[in-house]
């Protein structure tokens, strides 16, 4: 399959997007929640989330986990990543929106049924992870040229 112009430059988009959401979160995590423009009551409550037990794992904020992601994302969907010749960027590529979306899937479940909250910001997070990994999946298996 030929790989559209379009793949690479979105790609890049949306990683450089999800890392400047993710820095803003860890920023959050380490400050106070106070700093997120997100409303605190309700469903909504984006503190709630921030502040959970479920906003660490090991011990490492999911914050700084999703910076790192996205960071390593960036890499992964530059031009020189997608034009790389060598085949474990490719499988790097892969491996890690597979994790990433399992791992978004897990937060989403956490979310929903564990906290009982929703936070805006993480779910822009989520959305963009969700946005890389259809469209690596979709366009990112082996060294397809661009159109």
């Amino acid at each position: 399959m030929t790989r559209p112009t379009w793949v690479v430059p979105t790609t890049l988009a949306l990683a450089i997007a999800g890392t400047a959401v993710s820095a803003y979160l860890t920023i959050a995590h380490y400050t106070s929640p106070d700093v997120l423009a997100c409303s605190s009551t309700g469903v909504i409550d984006c503190e709630r989330v921030t502040t959970s037990a479920q906003s660490e794992v090991l011990g490492i904020p999911v914050a700084l986990l999703g910076l790192l992601w996205f960071l390593a994302m960036v890499g992964l969907c530059s031009p020189w990543g997608w034009r790389s010749p060598a085949r474990w960027v490719s499988v790097a590529r892969q491996a890690a929106v597979w994790s990433g979306m399992a791992f978004v899937l897990w937060l989403v479940y956490a979310e929903l049924f564990v906290i009982d909250a929703i936070c805006l910001w993480c779910t822009v997070a989520h959305v963009l992870a969700f946005g890389l990994f259809v469209i690596v999946v979709w366009y990112g298996s082996g060294a397809a040229e661009e159109a």
